[in-house]
């Protein structure tokens, strides 16, 4: 895993999907900003921003421990990708 030389931001805790949702948006451009475009737009970070939404959303749906183990091991699958 690539670790930036930036230092780490320590963040709030998360109530809400919404604030879930922003804070994945923010660090992902945050970690990423060779995937942000000049104008702002970062097609990457939105395609793995909507992968991760699908996977919760599969996740909530079943309400089981074991779809939360499988979000969990498919979102490590994709990071070492």
């Amino acid at each position: 895993m690539n670790i930036p030389d930036q230092p780490i931001v320590m963040s709030h805790q998360i109530h809400t999907h919404t604030e879930l949702q922003q804070q994945i948006h923010d660090d992902l451009r945050i970690q990423h900003p060779e995937w942000v475009q000049p104008n702002g737009s970062s097609p990457m970070c939105d395609s793995y921003e909507a992968r991760l939404m699908e996977l919760l959303g599969t996740s909530t749906r079943r309400g089981s421990n074991e779809s939360a183990v499988a979000t969990h091991r498919a979102l490590e699958q994709g990071a070492t990708r």
